[in-house]
């Protein structure tokens, strides 16, 4: 059997917004290396550096209620073109900042910005497809983030070991470009309309399943979000392993998504949602837990092996139990809400794991990490798939 025979068959808009994102990704370097700007190249204290990371975890929080509804309401394709515009403008800009309040006010803007293409193009690529070829698609364009993850990071470590102004311009010139993309061939679609006699859909804030599940999603993705925080720290500062080698685990991370990813999923097809969701975080629980004892290459490999299968298992199963709960009308608020705790992990992950790491040492950070996720893998287990769900539209 095939296992890539289920991206056969997508529409032509499917595959036009993943080469955009694609081309977004292969350049995408300002954030991962964004502690270690701060660090090394502005010269702060990791407790400075969290806060910076904070601040882009507070714009992108900020954006998260109103993102999914804009594009609801002023269409997903307008909202997903003027964020690429306007963040791959604003990180042409943000390295000439010169006071701490200016940069941080970038920053904030930047994640805002940023923010607002994740329930825009996740809510498109949910109309463009029937139910069925739903995972296809979310398998598509993970494998477009994906693919350009494996170079993004990569070369941001080679680029930032001679200059970091330039992971923020080649950042903001493959946003750009993206951007350009969508706009010259990316058509503007008639909004769906709801079926006769079919009320408009709940909001996702009173829909308790949605609620209770992405409560404990949150802490979950705060130890992933290590990645952007303790993480470097860790390999870079006091390991001394460099920037480069830091920049290659995202290359391990990416490379083994691409291949293994949508032959996994499309194994895993027939498991529940909840026992995915259970899955997914015990391997990130293993993976970040076992990196206290990960001082080399081999080890570090290796950890990032397993939390990368978390990752792989959590992520789709995820965006998947959100859309079978979203009504068509909504969209864009459902999965706002699911980008809403993405970047609540990310307000508060980064920055709570410097601060610890800093006041109590990488160690117990390492073993928190393993606590955290696997109980929230535990809460996780408990989701059931509705046992159906009203996603008509004319």
């Amino acid at each position: 059997m095939n296992p890539w025979k289920g991206l056969g068959g997508l529409p032509r808009e499917v595959w036009l917004v993943c080469a955009s994102t694609l081309i977004n990704r292969l350049g995408t370097m300002a954030l991962p290396f964004l502690v270690l700007y701060l660090t090394e190249g502005r010269r702060w204290t990791p407790g400075e550096a969290g806060y910076g990371m904070m601040v882009y975890g507070a714009g992108a929080l900020a954006a998260g209620p109103f993102s999914g509804r804009l594009a609801d309401r002023l269409g997903h394709v307008h909202v997903l073109k003027a964020s690429l515009w306007t963040s791959g403008g604003l990180l042409l800009v943000l390295p000439f900042a010169t006071t701490k309040l200016l940069l941080f006010s970038l920053i904030f803007l930047w994640a805002g910005l940023t923010q607002a293409f994740w329930p825009s193009a996740m809510a498109l690529l949910t109309g463009l497809a029937s139910p069925e070829k739903r995972k296809a698609v979310f398998a598509l364009h993970r494998l477009s983030v994906n693919l350009g993850m494996a170079v993004g990071p990569a070369m941001g470590g080679f680029i930032a070991h001679h200059s970091y102004r330039w992971v923020f311009w080649t950042d903001g010139l493959s946003t750009l470009a993206g951007a350009t993309l969508l706009s010259f061939l990316l058509k503007t679609p008639t909004a769906p309309r709801l079926a006769q006699g079919h009320a408009p859909g709940a909001s996702p804030w009173s829909n308790r399943q949605l609620v209770f599940l992405l409560l404990p999603f949150i802490p979950a993705m705060m130890v992933f979000f290590q990645i952007e925080g303790t993480l470097p720290l860790w390999v870079v500062r006091d390991l001394g392993l460099g920037s480069r080698f830091f920049g290659l685990l995202f290359t391990v991370n990416t490379l083994l998504i691409v291949v293994f990813e949508v032959p996994l999923n499309l194994a895993m097809g027939h498991w529940s949602h909840g026992r995915l969701l259970l899955l997914g975080s015990l391997c990130l629980a293993m993976g970040f837990g076992l990196t206290a004892w990960a001082r080399g290459y081999p080890a570090l490999i290796f950890t990032t092996v397993i939390w990368t299968f978390g990752e792989m298992i959590l992520f789709p199963a995820m965006s998947d139990a959100v859309a079978t709960l979203a009504p068509p009308d909504r969209r864009g608020e459902y999965m706002g809400l699911l980008s809403l705790s993405f970047a609540a992990a990310l307000a508060l992950g980064p920055w709570l794991g410097v601060l610890s790491y800093a006041k109590v040492g990488p160690r117990p950070v390492w073993l928190s990490t393993f606590v955290i996720a696997g109980v929230s893998g535990l809460l996780l287990a408990r989701f059931r798939t509705p046992r159906s769900t009203s996603t008509t539209c004319v």
